[in-house]
């Protein structure tokens, strides 16, 4: 039996909270909460630096900061999100009740690498062409395509192949993913509330949610509706 179907779990936003609360408490929440700090921690050079210029244009400081700036972009496109494709792959795991080890975070870098960098460049193009379109495009496009870390990791698909299958997946799953998201942000805010330990739980428990809203997504995958935005028709 396939690991999709350990469990019957259906998709909704409630389900999805209430099922990852539940699991990142029974046997995996150390290796999870830890993976949310490693990320957070490895997050910080994407930051970049703050550009300064005065009336003769660039200033001195700005160009000791220019290969900081560099480095923070390429940082954030070649090696971020292969460690954050890997954590989505150890929350789904965790939530398949499969062992939830760290090493999953650097899996990507084995065999995975340039499908995730070009997914991520995909996702990404197409979620600014979008925010470029009046903003409302750009936040269906964001989504629509949440499933694509989880579909090259979990089922090895190609970008393109990836970002197809997020969009056939999500329909109808729209209007979940959206308030899933709106209501991340309000458990977020009250992790805040309560500082440090708080934020770290509520992240674990939002990027739980969001494995567990995929897995419920994947048990009833019809695999019919392939995605309109790149003119692509299946027989």
């Amino acid at each position: 039996m396939e690991s999709n179907k350990y469990f019957n779990l259906t998709p909704s936003i409630g389900g999805s909270f209430g099922f990852a609360w539940r699991k990142m408490f029974e046997k995996s929440f150390l290796p999870l909460l830890l993976a949310v700090i490693i990320v957070g921690i490895l997050s910080g050079p994407s930051a970049g630096a703050n550009w300064k210029m005065d009336g003769d244009g660039f200033d001195f400081p700005m160009l000791l900061l220019l290969p900081v700036v560099i480095f923070g972009l390429a940082y954030s496109f070649m090696f971020l999100p292969i460690i954050k494709y890997g954590e989505n792959y150890l929350f789904l795991k965790a939530m398949r009740d499969e062992e939830a080890d760290l090493k999953t975070l650097f899996e990507g870098f084995k065999t995975k690498y340039l499908n995730i960098v070009l997914a991520h460049l995909i996702v990404t193009a197409l979620a600014i062409i979008g925010f470029v379109m009046l903003i409302i495009p750009g936040i269906i496009i964001l989504c629509r395509l949440v499933f694509v870390p989880f579909l090259v990791m979990d089922k090895d698909l190609e970008p393109m192949k990836a970002v197809e299958k997020s969009w056939q997946m999500t329909k109808g799953h729209g209007w979940t993913v959206f308030f899933m998201a709106i209501l991340s942000f309000f458990i977020a805010i009250a992790g805040l509330i309560v500082f440090f330990v708080g934020i770290l739980i509520s992240i674990t428990w939002i990027h739980a949610a969001f494995a567990s809203l995929y897995q419920a997504v994947l048990n009833e995958d019809d695999d019919n509706n392939p995605i309109p935005i790149l003119g692509v028709n299946e027989a």
